[in-house]
């Protein structure tokens, strides 16, 4: 759109967006830096870019190869984290995808009301669900369990309006040509559509992924004992002061960037298929 504008315009714009580009990337940077920087100097000079002895004692500390780092369970929170992103992020491409295809091709008695309750549910605040969440899984018995932490995970609505919107842009005559050869709605499904729907399912597994590895409020509610912290979780007790003194800022960051790392990967390898399905369905056949 800038390159409609003159010369010295556009120059302006690129300007103006290289500097709010900048400006988002800062904290990443700063935590960057920090990470590895010794204690003192993270506290004498937080904002510095560049440390003065860069030491990765603290990734150390965090992998246990330290020999310091008993305080820190990085490992059992990244074993949990990987565990519940990995099963629910499976449980929601099936379930989302099959949910989508059946509100978008399937013609039964209260679909639209469906459909209705699927866009109502993207509107409900999560936060208003904790206490009722709580209670429920409390009455089921599984409170402090892994089946607690993914069952409840396995099924989002946003999913499955995007992959009811991609359905609905697939044309018709390919299901009926397959149809005609004698498939059913399950076989149309699992080898004709599914196939053709690799953008918006890549989508769906990374708003997945990166809604599960980043969840928070959930697993609070769903968790009590240490043994089933995950990542957002542990470091939250972490730089809450739950797991020792001092500030340890390099320690806390280090642990953050970890974290982070394997969402900015999964999402710069797949940006281009994800800016794809979210624009499917958009326009339609």
């Amino acid at each position: 759109m800038l390159a409609r504008f003159p010369r010295p315009a556009r120059v302006a714009g690129y300007t103006v967006l290289l500097a709010f580009a900048l400006l988002y990337a800062l904290p990443f940077l700063v935590q960057l830096a920090t990470a590895f920087k010794s204690d003192p100097e993270a506290a004498s000079h937080p904002l510095s870019l560049l440390p003065s002895d860069p030491t990765a004692a603290v990734f150390r500390q965090l992998t246990g190869s330290g020999g310091s780092g008993e305080g820190v369970p990085f490992l059992r929170w990244l074993g949990n984290s990987t565990l519940v992103t990995v099963v629910v992020t499976l449980g929601r491409v099936l379930f989302d995808s099959a949910a989508g295809y059946a509100l978008a091709r399937l013609r039964f008695r209260g679909r639209a009301v469906l459909v209705a309750f699927v866009v109502a549910v993207m509107a409900v605040p999560p936060v208003v669900l904790l206490i009722p969440k709580f209670l429920v899984l409390n009455t089921l018995g599984i409170f402090d369990t892994y089946t607690g932490m993914i069952v409840p995970l396995l099924f989002d609505a946003a999913g499955i309006f995007i992959m009811k919107q991609f359905f609905e842009s697939i044309p018709r005559e390919v299901e009926e040509a397959a149809r005609i050869d004698g498939a059913g709605v399950g076989r149309i499904f699992w080898y004709v559509v599914l196939p053709m729907s690799r953008p918006a399912l890549i989508t769906v597994t990374l708003l997945s992924f990166q809604g599960s590895w980043n969840e928070f409020t959930h697993f609070l509610v769903a968790t009590q004992s240490s043994d089933y912290e995950t990542l957002t979780t542990g470091l939250a007790r972490f730089v809450s002061g739950g797991l020792g003194a001092g500030t340890q800022y390099p320690l806390k960051l280090g642990a953050a960037l970890l974290s982070t790392i394997p969402v900015a990967v999964l999402f710069f390898c797949f940006q281009r298929y994800f800016i794809r399905g979210a624009n499917a369905g958009s326009v339609k056949e």
